[in-house]
């Protein structure tokens, strides 16, 4: 779609889950093509999406499906022309999209990091033996149980604001939310203690936005390419290279984080059963461009590493 036939009556239409968090990255994605387009703000409309994940929130991710909860929906709609490009959180995507579509764009990535959130205490060496901490995430649970198996990890879905009401309510002491998220909400009054990578290692791809489209739309392609991230965009590919080669899911129990510094990049990685009780990890250094390469032969060496034996109830 070329900037010509953009107009009020026939908008780009930006496709969009309807949670806080993901109408912020919209309004984000938006703002940076006003900017760099000079855009009129009536030629950007927002389209809202409802998605699997967001209808279901009584279960855990990992029994209704993975990932592709809280995309499907919106890539049919972007595959049927309904909208012309999907706003997501890196960290919810498949790393294989459907034929015709692809992620050829990246905002700058947030902070990756996790946060310990709690009323209570600032840290979760400062929780009492037996305290139940609140988390939906098997990589946070398994992550948490390895460092602490005395504690007890429970469901815990919903917004920023329903899981702090949980935590208001006595459900548990603790949960984890994502430092990006709460950064991208202004959520400056939530009790969080950001977590060193050293501490959590992040999932992978946390904290970046990517822009699907249509493969064949070469005039949205020209039109995200202004404010692509480089740097965001090799970190990434390093990352989800790792993802790949794990074959992982939300079923699976998987972190990584890709760090730039003068040419260089700087990949850690780990798998986790699912109970805490074994963890394997890497950590590279290779040049940027070499990335991609060195996330996959990290990704197989983990696998060859851990065995058949070791993903065999949590993959299928």
């Amino acid at each position: 779609m070329s900037r010509a036939n953009i107009s009020p009556d026939q908008p780009l239409k930006i496709g969009t889950r309807g949670s806080a968090l993901a109408l912020a990255q919209a309004h984000e994605t938006r703002a940076r093509l006003l900017a760099a387009h000079g855009f009129l703000e009536e030629e950007l409309e927002i389209v809202v999406i409802t998605t699997t994940g967001d209808r279901v929130q009584n279960r855990a991710l990992s029994e209704i499906g993975g990932k592709g909860l809280f995309t499907k929906e919106i890539e049919d709609a972007l595959l049927s022309g309904a909208i012309d490009i999907a706003v997501h959180s890196m960290k919810d995507m498949p790393v294989d999209q459907p034929a015709g579509l692809g992620l050829c764009c990246y905002l700058p990535r947030e902070d990756p990091r996790d946060g310990f959130v709690s009323p209570h205490v600032s840290g979760w060496d400062d929780l009492a033996q037996g305290a139940v901490v609140g988390t939906s995430s098997l990589r946070r649970k398994a992550q948490i149980l390895a460092r602490r198996p005395d504690l007890r990890v429970v469901e815990f879905r919903g917004t920023v604001q329903t899981r702090l009401r949980k935590l208001g309510d006595g459900v548990a002491q603790a949960t984890f939310l994502a430092m990006a998220g709460l950064n991208r909400l202004h959520a400056a009054s939530v009790p969080v203690t950001p977590l060193a990578a050293e501490t959590m290692l992040p999932a992978v791809a946390q904290g970046a936005i990517g822009i699907e489209q249509r493969l064949d739309d070469t005039r949205v392609c020209e039109l995200l390419g202004p404010i692509h991230d480089q740097a965001t965009g090799q970190r990434l590919a390093a990352e989800r290279a790792f993802l790949a080669a794990l074959d992982g899911s939300c079923q699976t129990p998987i972190a990584a984080l890709a760090e730039l510094d003068d040419g260089k990049l700087r990949l850690r990685g780990e798998i986790l059963r699912p109970d805490g009780t074994e963890v394997l990890a890497a950590d590279i250094t290779c040049a940027v461009e070499e990335g991609a390469e060195m996330g996959r032969q990290m990704g197989k060496e983990l696998r060859a590493q851990a065995g058949p034996g070791f993903f065999t109830h949590i993959d299928s």
